[in-house]
């Protein structure tokens, strides 16, 4: 089993990254954290109370939204927006071997980069894999396939904590599926990560159990659930 941190710090993981290991994306304070803009809008509460929203409320922009995965039920301000509301699962994978059951080496997987990102936008905006802008790359690694000139599929490194890494922006474009290609990105940015001695998870909506099969058919298996909230702060507290 290769586990190199504390587990605890994946109940609260967005914080705990942008505490830690992507300090430098952060944005914030000591109540409430987010991503620089162009990055994403995913955020984080040290824990969740009047006071912290309040402090979240201040870095966003009007009409911008934070997206939050919370251990228990949101208690967002009675004048904030809740855009959506909807449970998502953590799943992490802790041995190699299991995950090697997805790589291929027949496929052209290759390193992508800023040359690449206006592709991964466009592919990640037709596929919705989550939250994804035009800096996103930068949180870690990025892999894909190419189908002649077209960026068919990738895969990538986001949330960063002590000992662990997130697998994250898995995404098809829908002329290449059914081709296996997600399971062999999803197998080769594991063992990206196994490399550097760290375990990979990842989080999905409970109800997306077509990905989640994918994901437990490379190893990957159930750590707990959170509840995912996308809000939208108050005017008055921009």
């Amino acid at each position: 089993m290769a586990s190199y941190g504390s587990t605890s710090l994946l109940d609260n993981p967005i914080w705990n990254s942008l505490s830690t290991l992507h300090a430098r994306f952060a944005q914030g304070g000591e109540l409430a954290k987010r991503f620089h803009p162009e990055i994403g809008p995913l955020a984080g509460l040290r824990q969740q109370s009047p006071e912290a929203y309040a402090a979240l409320g201040q870095l966003f922009s009007p009409d911008e939204f934070a997206i939050l995965f919370l251990e228990s039920a949101p208690q967002i301000p009675q004048n904030w927006r809740m855009l959506k509301h909807d449970t998502i699962v953590q799943m992490v994978c802790t041995e190699p071997e299991l995950a090697k059951v997805g790589l291929r080496e027949d496929l052209p997987i290759m390193p992508l980069g800023a040359y690449d990102r206006a592709e991964m936008l466009d592919l990640a905006t037709l596929t919705e894999p989550g939250p994804f802008r035009l800096r996103t790359s930068e949180l870690g690694r990025f892999i894909g396939i190419r189908e002649g000139s077209r960026l068919a599929a990738m895969a990538g490194e986001r949330v960063a904590l002590p000992g662990f890494t997130e697998v994250s922006a898995v995404c098809t474009h829908p002329d290449f599926r059914g081709r296996g290609y997600a399971k062999a990105l999803v197998a080769a940015t594991c063992h990206g990560i196994f490399d550097r001695n760290e375990t990979p998870f990842l989080t999905s909506y409970k109800s997306n159990t077509n990905a989640i099969r994918v994901y437990e058919s490379v190893g990957f298996t159930l750590r707990r659930t959170f509840h995912l909230a996308v809000v939208l702060p108050a005017q008055e507290d921009r």
